[in-house]
């Protein structure tokens, strides 16, 4: 598994969303993506890609796109 796999996976998983849907997520734009749900994202985030992320970076993931280009420029994680 890829990492743009993984990261769609961790996504599907715990926001309960569709594989199609996740690339237009945003924050709270889906009943599930709330403070409860961005927390259950954010570990199954480290859990997949094996890292802790920092507060700030936690924070200002809030959309799907801005998640990968955290992940990529701060935790060295190519997609």
């Amino acid at each position: 598994m890829n990492n743009k796999e993984k990261y769609v996976k961790a996504f599907v998983e715990a926001l309960n969303v569709g594989e199609e849907s996740v690339e237009q997520l945003k924050y709270q734009s889906v009943e599930e993506w709330d403070s409860v749900g961005h927390m259950s994202l954010i570990a199954a985030l480290e859990e997949a890609f094996d890292i802790m992320m920092d507060t700030d970076d936690i924070i200002e993931l809030d959309s799907f796109e801005k998640g990968m280009s955290i992940l990529s420029e701060n935790y060295e994680i190519e997609f």
